[in-house]
């Protein structure tokens, strides 16, 4: 159950995003040659907490020359496959899509 405070917290998170604000940590690996983006955080301070994390998991799959940077920014794409050529959008999206 949501406290007063995550609900809070969740509604300026949404708010600084909006505006550009919101911190975000920006991973780049060298092997596979990608850019990710997790977030968004409140504080650099959380999103430095959560990096672990999302480092450990790329690790876990074989990335290499992994970079991390936590900075203030509003990706449009939260991963960006260069190798490929490609941006990968990891939004959830809907099962149905409407056509019958």
């Amino acid at each position: 159950m949501k406290t007063i405070w995550d609900n809070l917290k969740e509604s300026l998170i949404n708010t600084f995003n909006s505006l550009g604000l919101a911190w975000w940590v920006e991973i780049v690996t060298q092997n596979p040659r990608c850019t990710y983006y997790f977030g968004p955080f409140l504080s650099s301070a959380d999103a430095k907490v959560a990096l672990k994390g999302y480092v450990e998991d790329l690790e876990a799959e074989g990335a290499q020359g992994i970079i991390v940077n936590v900075k203030r920014c509003k990706p449009g794409t939260l991963t960006i496959a260069e190798d490929l050529g490609e941006r990968i959008d990891r939004k959830v999206k809907p099962v149905f899509s409407g056509l019958m």
